[in-house]
């Protein structure tokens, strides 16, 4: 199985000039920017990471591309935004009629709805893969739909994780109390907002995704596992809650091989189509 390129030769190439349409950005919606006020922490700090090498790596001159479930949020980084052609895909209409950032947004379903081969230089799909029945045959289309050298970014939860087997084993109303009385999020549960029913497809566990990349002749290029951005969230709202569940994984992670960490409850990972 293929290494993960390391992240410092993407890198090198940071400082090279994007073309970028100014007068479109002027215009766009600055997604983007909210979605960096994640806590400080892991998850940010891999976002910001993936940012970089999706500026760095993908063409020059207009995009297109193509984000399944992308609903009404982004976490594309502007500078990438600001030059492409966003089609999104999404099964909800309350997330499409709240999308405003796309020049297509259709309903419909990613484990069924086909592009024409070779359609996008990237396809991203961000904290949806864990609610797909069938994430192989999703998987399958994004393939198809890529240009040679394309890319894929997913963003999922870890269903090994603390967090992970929480979700797993917890009936839908815990996860909506949790996000209105643990984040605060008052319009958890409501049409359109999370959290969404999870069903952690055997392809969502980070071990299986990659030997599917293998198979399918996809380069992972960036595999990152990182604490659940919920931890720094606790740790700011519930102080005394957090230190109760942080404690409980420094008992878990002792008994564990390795440098294993529950709290290690997403990651992120870039394949690119050879």
């Amino acid at each position: 199985m293929n290494k993960a390129t390391p992240t410092s030769e993407w890198m090198k190439s940071m400082n090279e000039a994007a073309t970028i349409d100014h007068r479109q950005a002027a215009e766009t919606v600055q997604h983007p920017q909210a979605l960096l006020e994640l806590a400080h922490g892991e998850a940010r700090q891999s976002l910001l990471t993936v940012h970089g090498i999706l500026e760095a790596t993908l063409p020059a001159g207009e995009l297109s591309i193509y984000e399944a479930g992308g609903g009404s949020t982004s976490f594309l980084p502007l500078k990438v935004l600001h030059r492409a052609h966003v089609t999104v895909v999404d099964i909800d209409e309350d997330q499409i009629r709240n999308n405003d950032y796309a020049q297509q947004a259709i309903l419909g379903d990613i484990q069924t709805y086909r592009f024409r081969p070779n359609s996008f230089d990237l396809v991203i799909c961000y904290n949806v893969i864990e609610h797909v029945p069938d994430v192989e045959a999703a998987l399958l289309h994004f393939c198809e739909s890529l240009k040679p050298n394309g890319m894929i970014l997913i963003g999922a939860p870890n269903p090994g994780s603390l967090s992970g087997v929480v979700t797993k084993y917890s009936p839908h109303w815990f996860h909506v109390w949790f996000y209105r009385h643990v984040r605060g999020d008052k319009k958890a549960g409501l049409p359109g907002h999370a959290p969404f029913p999870t069903l952690f497809h055997p392809l969502v566990t980070l071990s299986n995704l990659e030997a599917f990349a293998e198979q399918h002749g996809l380069q992972m290029i960036y595999r990152k596992q990182y604490e659940s951005p919920r931890y720094p969230e606790m740790r700011r709202r519930m102080p005394a809650f957090a230190a109760l569940v942080d404690a409980a994984a420094k008992v878990m992670n002792f008994f564990l091989p390795g440098k294993t960490d529950v709290r290690h409850g997403d990651y992120h990972v870039i394949l690119r189509k050879r």
